[in-house]
Order: C-alpha cells, then structure tokens, then sequence
C-alpha cells in the first residue's frame, strides 16, 4: 500500500497500524439488513485518511457504501483494526493509472483502460484498534498470565480514534 503522510496524529497511528496489511475485508450493510463482506486489496492511504481500493463498476457493493466497515487483521504481529466510515466511487482514470498494477490484471483483463474499473474510496470515521506488538511467545505467556490472574496481563494496547474524517477536513483546511 502507498501511504502518504497524515496531517493528523490519529491518522498517522492508523496508518501506522494497517501499513503492512495488503488486505482488508470490507463489510456492506445489504438492502435486507444482512452484513456482508468481501476482502479487498488496499492500493493507497492518501494524506486525508481516504482508502483507496479498485473496484468493477458493476458489483452491488457500489449501492451499499452508505455504511462501510473496514477490518484489518494480522495475527502474527497481534494488530488488529477496525474502521468505520463510507465508500465514495471514482472513475479518475489518471488516478487509476497511478495506483495500477499487474497484481489487478486477472479482474480487469484491459489493465487501467478495463471499462468496468473504478476506484472505490473509503473515508474512515473511527478506528478501533488493538495492538500488541511482543512476540507470539510474549502474548502467549500474557494469554496464559491472563487466566492466572483473571484479568487481562500485558495484552497490548486498546484504542479508539473517532472523528477521523472531521480530523482529516481540519488538517487538510490549515495545509
């Protein structure tokens, strides 16, 4: 994923968090109520927090972007992110040339000219985060501290970041 630099600090922990995970599952709120998600390949964070993604024009994802989740997981750092927001759809073809790549052919046979392309931008409102960067062994001995002592031991950090998108709109009025 590219990332460009946040003007915000909770932006920038977000960043920090999902950097090296590829691959979100984006979660729709379907016309009958039901969740439903589908993993999506993060191309690009732009400076305001936005998360930028390729999409088929055609999907009946694009009709339920009103509500978006985002969750981000990578269990062998112990990171895990949840973002809530809503999706946006771009048919920028410079930005979509920009953010091409090879990895996206099998989709879009045409490469950046496929005419079912487009991007799909989510701008996230809130964060929850939890993060425990020790090693496995280390958050092991915790989970196993843990129960010991019937309380959470050394389980890493617990956070929530709200009001991403009226932070991003601040930072982007003073630049």
């Amino acid at each position: 994923m590219k990332t460009a630099t946040q003007a915000h600090a909770s932006l920038a922990h977000v960043a920090e968090l999902i950097d090296d995970i590829p691959i979100a599952m984006l979660a729709t709120v379907e016309a009958d109520g039901a969740l439903a998600s589908r993993p999506m390949a993060v191309l690009e964070m732009d400076s305001s927090g936005a998360l930028w993604f390729f999409t088929d024009l055609r999907s009946s994802k694009l009709e339920h972007l009103r509500v978006v989740n985002l969750s981000f997981i990578d269990p062998d750092h112990g990171t895990y992110v949840s973002l809530s927001g809503r999706g946006e759809i771009d048919t920028d073809r410079e930005h979509i040339e920009r953010l091409w790549t090879a990895f996206a052919k099998p989709w879009f046979p045409d490469g950046p000219d496929s005419p079912n392309l487009g991007l799909l931008k989510f701008i996230p409102d809130a964060a929850d985060y939890w993060d425990a960067p020790n090693s496995k062994m280390v958050r092991a001995f915790g989970v196993i501290a843990s129960m010991v002592a019937g309380k959470p031991v050394a389980m890493g950090e617990h956070g929530s970041h709200t009001g991403l998108s009226d932070a991003a709109a601040q930072a982007g009025a003073r630049s």
